[in-house]
């Protein structure tokens, strides 16, 4: 399916999951529809399931947006306290579109906590509280982060849905309640190489041969490439190389410790479980990336940056974003709740150094070079994703691979081959309406969501309605008028022509008009003859 064919489903108001392979353009269409529905007037909630991916679509966590947090459950009170909020209230009602970008990192617990969510603030039982609910990514990247399920959860899951237990999102009660229209997008954006883009397609497909083997070894170099973004699958990896690059700028560094208070092993938690380190050390010139969203929305979880000096009164580093905007880091603090109190929080500056960054943390950018070390992943997914940042086979630098990095999850090859056919029949249910019946949808679809109406109609759109609504007229009293002709109906229209009833009451059986089932009978005649 192309982008475009993709937009015009988006269009109509579908519920959609907008998939297909790194650098089809799944970023680039799903802001083309939010440009869209801006100029349509129509709220649209802009999300993802991971900080880094909001920076690609100029949005917000799904977790942040919906209330739910870090939850990965919810009580009736827990459901009720968010409901309570203000703000989460106002945004959730004021949508009436939500789009999920990278879809494929989020739960399907997570995916059922948010329709939950959506459908207590909005009053209805209706899928995500009636909500337009727009899915994107590709599940052969990387699967969602969970705690291992306790045992009796799997087996209750289990019996009842009478299937494996899958931490997927498409394995959610919620994701079936949508409907979805699959657009798999077929065209290629990112990798210029054929060769690169074939060894990238057999990894996906489960079929890597002793020869793209080869390729990729013929990429391997023993000393990473000065300049170059670096991809790790490991921490420690990544915190090895920025600690270096740091130690070469010349000038002092500035040292911000981070500060716990409340009970002090939910604090150790709290540290743990933090992206900025205890002891952050910083320099002008160093690469850093935002590791919590900001509230005023002048940064996200995975925002990236450069420092470029420290604010002379609080001494607070002053970072210069990808976007080139101007951010004095001031602390921020994480927390944890119980029983409607505060027991333990930190405060640190939300920064973290950025020369070197994790798998994780790529995906979704594009790069025209990258040195990557693959010899340690352990997930499935790490390798694909790594592997498909870059463009072309040139600017791929590796200093090691192993088997596991040339693997995808089983589970998704069977799941990608299901989507490939929902999406050739949703496109084949597109293809088969009139343009003017296309037109009548995308109208109704803004008029519903209290879009904002064109002042000064076209004349061509003006004849598009009333033709639309000409059309309706018609089907008050001949159903199937103007409907594509099957082979089966071909064959039927014969045999009573050749039985001998006329064109009158063979438009009757067939529900079209008498003068359709001449014009076609002329041409089935004429095509035997």
């Amino acid at each position: 399916m192309t982008q475009q064919q993709a937009l015009d489903i988006l269009q109509t108001g579908a519920n959609v999951f907008l998939t297909g392979e790194p650098g089809s353009g799944k970023t680039h269409t799903v802001n083309r529809y939010i440009g869209w529905l801006r100029e349509q007037g129509i709220p649209c909630a802009v999300t993802a399931s991971t900080g880094i991916a909001a920076t690609h679509i100029n949005g917000r966590t799904i977790h942040s947006w919906s209330g739910i947090g870090v939850r990965s459950e919810l009580s009736s009170s827990d459901v009720a306290k968010i409901a309570s909020n203000a703000r989460t209230t106002k945004r959730m009602r004021e949508a009436r579109v939500l789009v999920i970008d990278e879809v494929s990192m989020l739960s399907s617990d997570t995916l059922a906590l948010v329709q939950t969510v959506c459908r207590k603030i909005r009053k209805t039982d209706a899928p995500f509280g009636g909500l337009q609910v727009v899915l994107v990514g590709d599940f052969f990247q990387l699967p969602p982060v969970i705690r291992e399920q306790p045992q009796e959860k799997k087996q209750a899951m289990l019996l009842s849905s009478g299937s494996v237990w899958s931490p997927f999102a498409f394995s959610s009660s919620a994701w079936a309640a949508l409907d979805l229209a699959v657009c798999y997008l077929s065209e290629q954006h990112r990798q210029e190489d054929s060769a690169f883009l074939d060894m990238l397609l057999a990894l996906r497909h489960g079929t890597v041969t002793t020869e793209h083997r080869a390729l990729l070894r013929s990429r391997f170099t023993d000393a990473s490439r000065s300049g170059l973004t670096q991809l790790f699958s490991h921490n420690i990896d990544v915190d090895r190389i920025n600690d270096t690059e740091l130690g070469k700028l010349s000038g002092l560094a500035r040292e911000f410790a981070m500060e716990k208070r409340g009970t002090p092993a939910v604090a150790d938690q709290l540290e743990r479980g933090c992206l900025s380190p205890a002891t952050l050390m910083l320099k002008v010139g160093c690469r850093v990336m935002f590791t919590k969203n900001d509230p005023a929305l002048r940064y996200v979880n995975g925002t990236l940056g450069t420092v470029v000096g420290f604010a002379h009164e609080a001494g607070y580093p002053v970072v210069k974003t990808h976007t080139n905007r101007l951010v004095t880091a001031e602390p921020a603090e994480w927390s944890i709740e119980d029983g409607g109190g505060v027991i333990a929080r930190i405060t640190q500056i939300p920064l973290r150094l950025a020369w070197a960054l994790t798998v994780h943390k790529s995906q979704g950018m594009s790069l025209d070079a990258a040195h990557m070390d693959l010899s340690r992943v352990f997930e499935f997914g790490q390798g694909y994703v790594a592997l498909s940042r870059v463009r072309t086979l040139a600017g791929l630098f590796l200093s090691g691979i192993n088997d596991r990095a040339l693997c995808v999850h089983p589970q998704i090859a069977a799941k990608d081959r299901d989507f490939q056919k929902a999406s050739a029949a949703a496109l084949a249910a597109h293809a088969s309406l009139l343009p003017d019946e296309r037109a009548r949808r995308r109208n109704d679809f803004i008029a519903r969501c209290g879009g904002a109406a064109v002042a000064q109609k076209s004349a061509d759109t003006q004849r598009d309605a009333s033709k639309a609504y000409s059309v309706e007229t018609i089907r008050e009293t001949y159903e199937n008028a103007y409907r594509p002709w099957s082979a089966e109906e071909d064959v039927q229209v014969l045999e009573r022509h050749q039985a001998g009833m006329r064109a009158g009451e063979i438009a009757k059986t067939h529900g079209r008009k008498p003068g359709a089932i001449r014009s076609r009978l002329k041409k089935l005649l004429e095509t035997e003859d």
